[in-house]
C-alpha cells in the first residue's frame, strides 16, 4: 500500500470533474484491505500581502503591472477585429456590384457637366460640399476608436478591475494567481492573462452566469458551506452520471461535451463570486470530489471531456482552487490520473488529498 501511496502523490486529476466507475468488486477489495488517508504534499496557500511576498515575486508583480498597464493604454490587449464591411458587401455582392456602376455613371456625367461649364464657383462648392460629406465619416471613425480605449481601461476580470492605475486592491491578488501558476516568469503570465481575456471575450464568459445551462446537473455539483479557514466548498458528485441516460446526454456527442464544458465554467464563476478577492480575503475554493459509483475510465467520451476540461480550467482559472479532496477513491483510479497526469501542473499536483472509503470522514473533518 505504501508504493501505491507514493504513486497517488504523483499522479492527480486536475480541477474539474472526473467520471470513473466503481464496481461492487473493487468496494469489497477497498473493504478488505488496510487504508491510509494520502497527505498532499507541502503546498500551503501564499499571502497575497504585498509585504509577504519576496524580492523576486514583488519585482515580477511590479513588472507584470507595467506590462498591463501599457498594453490596456495602447489598447493592444485583444487582438485586432476585421472590419464588418467585408461581410456586408460578401453577403450581397451582386447589389454591391451595381452600387458601383451606378456610382461610376454619376461620376462620368458630373464630369461631362464640369467640363461643359468650368466656372470656378461652382466648383468650389461642390468641392465644400464633398468635404462635409466625408468630414462626419472622419469624425464617427475617430469617436469609435475612441470608444475602444475607453473600454479597454474599464476592462476587469471577476469583478477587478486590471488596469493597475485604477488603485484597486484586488487587481494584485488576479495577478498574482497568474504569475503563480507560470513560476512568477512576467512573460509567460502575462500571455496566460491576454489568453484567458481572449477566449472570455470570445466565449460571452462575462455574462454565462445568466444562461439557463442543465437543471439536470444541479445533483452533481453544488456550493454549500465553507470550511475551517472561511473557504467556500464546492461538491462534486459523480454517481449521477452511473445513469445511462443522463451519461448519454452529458458526453454522448461533441455540441454535448462542449455544453458541459460551458457548464462546468459557469459552475466556477458561480463559484468565484463567493471569493473575496483582496489580500486580507479568501480568494480560493475548496472542493470535495466524491467518486463513489462513478463512470469509469472505459468511457471514451469521459476520457475527451476531462482531458478538455483540464485543460480548460488550469489556463482560464489559475490558482482559484486551494485544495482538491478525492473521496471513495477505487484502486484502479491511480491508472487514470497516470494518464491526466501530464497535463497537469506539479502545482496544481500539490492540491491534492486522496482518501480510501474508510478515511473519508476523518479527512473531511480536517
Amino acid at each position: 500500500m505504501t508504493v501505491e501511496v507514493v504513486k497517488a502523490e504523483e499522479t492527480q486529476v486536475g480541477e474539474v470533474f472526473v467520471h470513473e466507475e466503481e464496481t461492487k468488486k473493487d468496494v469489497k477489495e477497498a473493504e478488505s484491505k488496510p487504508r491510509t488517508v494520502e497527505k498532499s504534499s507541502s503546498y500551503k496557500e501564499e499571502s497575497n500581502f504585498l509585504s509577504d511576498l519576496k524580492d523576486f515575486e514583488r519585482k515580477a508583480l511590479n513588472e507584470l503591472k507595467s506590462k498591463l498597464e501599457e498594453a490596456i493604454l495602447g489598447n493592444n490587449l485583444y487582438k485586432k477585429e476585421e472590419p464588418k464591411k467585408t461581410e456586408e458587401e460578401k453577403a450581397k455582392p451582386e447589389e454591391a456590384e451595381k452600387e458601383e456602376k451606378k456610382e461610376e455613371e454619376e461620376e462620368a456625367e458630373k464630369c461631362d457637366v464640369q467640363e461643359a461649364k468650368p466656372e470656378e464657383g461652382d466648383n468650389g462648392k461642390e468641392e465644400k460640399e464633398e468635404e462635409k460629406e466625408e468630414k462626419p465619416d472622419e469624425e464617427k471613425t475617430e469617436e469609435k476608436i475612441e470608444e475602444e480605449v475607453v473600454h479597454d481601461k474599464d476592462i476587469s476580470l471577476w469583478g477587478i478591475p486590471l488596469l493597475p492605475s485604477k488603485g484597486s486592491e484586488g487587481t494584485d491578488v488576479v495577478l498574482l494567481k497568474f504569475l503563480r501558476a507560470r513560476e512568477f516568469k512576467v512573460n509567460d503570465a502575462f500571455e496566460m492573462l491576454k489568453k484567458t481575456l481572449q477566449w472570455r471575450k470570445d466565449s460571452k464568459i462575462d455574462s454565462i452566469l445568466d444562461e439557463e445551462l442543465w437543471t439536470d446537473l444541479s445533483s452533481a455539483a453544488y456550493i454549500n458551506g465553507v470550511d475551517h479557514e472561511g473557504h467556500p466548498v464546492c461538491y462534486n458528485v459523480f454517481s449521477v452520471f452511473e445513469n445511462e441516460e443522463l451519461y448519454q446526454k452529458t458526453f454522448g456527442t461533441e455540441e454535448k461535451r462542449t455544453h458541459f464544458l460551458r457548464w462546468r465554467c459557469q459552475l466556477m464563476e458561480k463559484s468565484i463570486q463567493k471569493l473575496d478577492l483582496k489580500p486580507s480575503g479568501v480568494s480560493s475554493l475548496l472542493q470535495v470530489n466524491d467518486l463513489k459509483n462513478s463512470p469509469g475510465p472505459s468511457k471514451k467520451e469521459l476520457r475527451i471531456a476531462t482531458k478538455q476540461a483540464v485543460g480548460l480550467l488550469q489556463d482560464n482559472y489559475p490558482e482559484l482552487v486551494a485544495k482538491n479532496i478525492f473521496i471513495n477513491v477505487p484502486f484502479w483510479y491511480y491508472a487514470l490520473n497516470a494518464l491526466l497526469s501530464p497535463f497537469l501542473t506539479q502545482r496544481t499536483k500539490s492540491k491534492f488529498v486522496i482518501a480510501r472509503p474508510a478515511k473519508v470522514t476523518e479527512t473531511l473533518l480536517k
